[in-house]
């Protein structure tokens, strides 16, 4: 896989990653109700490329997301031209796939389990032309965080 290809894919993935993150939400309230109109998770990724010399280090970071989520994720970078279908949401676990136009085009499946009212794991598995690529996701509730100002 060229330099270029890997860097592309590096930037999609964490695009991907940040509007994939909303998922986060379910019917499940928080144990203890705050102030807030969104819940703020703190979200561990860890990126996976077929082909790389090394493993990508592991990142995390705060995000704001809806208390209860009833569509796929959004926020994804325009200029990917990604496309969301087949969400399934089941108890636990949410599925859904995703095709972006690209550069470079790609091709994926996520899946996110809740294990607790305030904590998940997950995966996103793409597949491109360059590679095939996997995102495995922790996430822990931190706390209330306004939608409005995230």
């Amino acid at each position: 896989m060229t330099r270029t290809c890997l860097s592309r894919l590096t930037v999609l993935a964490t695009i991907l990653l940040i509007g994939s993150a909303s998922l986060l939400a379910s019917d499940t309230p928080p144990a203890a109700p705050e102030k807030g109109t969104g819940d703020l998770w703190e979200v561990t990724s860890q990126m996976s490329m077929e082909g790389a010399p090394v493993q990508m280090p592991a990142q995390t970071h705060e995000v704001c997301g809806p208390k209860e989520w009833k569509e796929p994720p959004s926020g994804m970078d325009e200029r990917q031209k990604c496309q969301v279908s087949d969400f399934k949401s089941e108890g636990s676990k949410v599925t859904w796939k995703m095709r972006c136009a690209g550069p470079p085009s790609m091709a994926g499946d996520g899946e996110i389990t809740r294990t607790g009212a305030d904590a998940y794991t997950g995966s996103i598995k793409f597949a491109s032309p360059g590679g095939s690529m996997n995102l495995k996701l922790t996430g822990r509730r931190v706390g209330a965080c306004d939608l409005a100002v995230k």
